[in-house]
């Protein structure tokens, strides 16, 4: 936490410099984003990339949870799986037209009309709340649970994994009504939008893009805030932080709470992106490549928990097209030279290169003087 007892004078230019930082990372961010990308790259690749993007949202949320909270969160394909889901509920009733059941439906289930819990979905609105505001509830009704029975540290990330791995298992078995193995496809619409459209994907990207920033600015305002600062307070000794009369359940809860609704809306905005969603994509798999990318960029900065997640996801595009039979134990060495050689991730290395500046620096003799003068 901040040594309240640090001049002003002396915490202000350092509040001031990092803030500049942050607004010329931010506007170089904007610039690649909304500028050179579309330029430089096809319309495929754009697809990509803004796939790429959707999981950097869940990053930031992991980057607030696992970062500066400590809650290694295995279980964010859940809220990602919400998220994806409401919208492309929403977009298959909207592609099958009024009075028409989803495609799906026609071919696996017996249904004459939309079954209850999809009805609501039906309207636009209601859709795009519940694919922020869902996974938000879950995660509020599952960490009021977790946390006050101060579950924590491997229990909670085994705990978070098997709630992955139970909602995977129930979207299977739910053929007629969630699509099963395959999920909801052939998604040809967003809001009016014809997908099929270069020119509506690249609106797509736009909006994927924004969000992202968006949720950035989000992330860096609660990371820099009182409750930021109570947050690492927390993580670092919670027992003080009891003592001192907060309740460390509702300081993490918040954390989880938001980080789910980021990754439920990166769910909701994958799905027109790519034009599907399935139990493949919300997994134990997915959820641990979430993290990985987190981990690798840094899982303590912003910048480095973003720019990990976009590389892990574009390694294992590249590996994969490459190696088709043997890209995944390529991801798992990165991962693994990552950690091992750098446990902060690559964000870290600034940090590294500062301080054997500084190391050298110290070491340098200083200039002798004059015997005269020295007397």
């Amino acid at each position: 936490m901040t040594d309240s007892r640090m001049p002003l004078r002396t915490r202000m230019p350092l509040f001031k410099g990092r803030s500049a930082r942050a607004r010329a990372g931010f506007a170089a961010a904007a610039v690649a984003l909304f500028a050179l990308a579309p330029l430089a790259l096809s319309d495929f690749r754009l697809g990509l990339l803004a796939k790429y993007l959707c999981t950097a949202m869940v990053a930031v949320g992991i980057c607030l949870a696992w970062g500066r909270g400590g809650l290694l969160t295995l279980g964010q394909g859940v809220f990602f799986g919400l998220g994806g889901y409401a919208m492309a509920m929403h977009l298959k009733i909207a592609d099958a037209g009024p009075g028409n059941l989803p495609d799906f439906m026609q071919l696996y289930g017996t249904a004459t009309e939309l079954p209850w819990w999809w009805q609501p979905f039906a309207n636009p609105v209601f859709a795009l709340a519940a694919t922020v505001l869902l996974p938000m509830l879950v995660a509020a009704l599952l960490g009021s649970f977790i946390f006050r029975r101060r579950v924590k540290g491997a229990y909670f990330a085994i705990l978070s994994q098997a709630l992955t791995a139970a909602f995977a298992i129930w979207l299977i078995g739910q053929q007629a009504t969630t699509g099963g193995t395959n999920g909801l496809t052939d998604i040809q619409g967003f809001f009016g939008y014809d997908l099929n459209d270069p020119v509506n994907q690249r609106m797509v990207y736009f909006v994927i893009a924004a969000a992202l920033l968006l949720l950035i600015a989000l992330a860096r305002q609660l990371i820099h805030s009182r409750y930021g600062e109570l947050l690492v307070a927390v993580r670092d000794s919670e027992e003080r932080v009891r003592f001192l009369g907060y309740d460390p359940a509702n300081v993490k809860l918040v954390a989880y709470v938001v980080a789910a609704g980021m990754a439920g809306l990166a769910g909701a905005l994958f799905v027109p992106a790519v034009g599907i969603i399935s139990p493949a994509m919300i997994g134990i798999v997915p959820s641990i490549e979430f993290v990985i990318g987190a981990a690798v960029g840094g899982r303590a900065s912003l910048a480095g928990a973003v720019l990990g997640a976009i590389g892990v996801a574009w390694a294992k595009t590249a590996l994969s097209e490459e190696f088709p039979a043997a890209w995944t134990y390529f991801q798992g060495l990165l991962f693994i030279v990552a950690l091992a050689f750098l446990p902060g991730g690559l964000a870290s290395l600034v940090g590294m290169v500062r301080r054997r500046r500084a190391a050298r620096a110290s070491e340098k003799p200083s200039p002798a003087l004059p015997v005269g003068e020295a007397a």
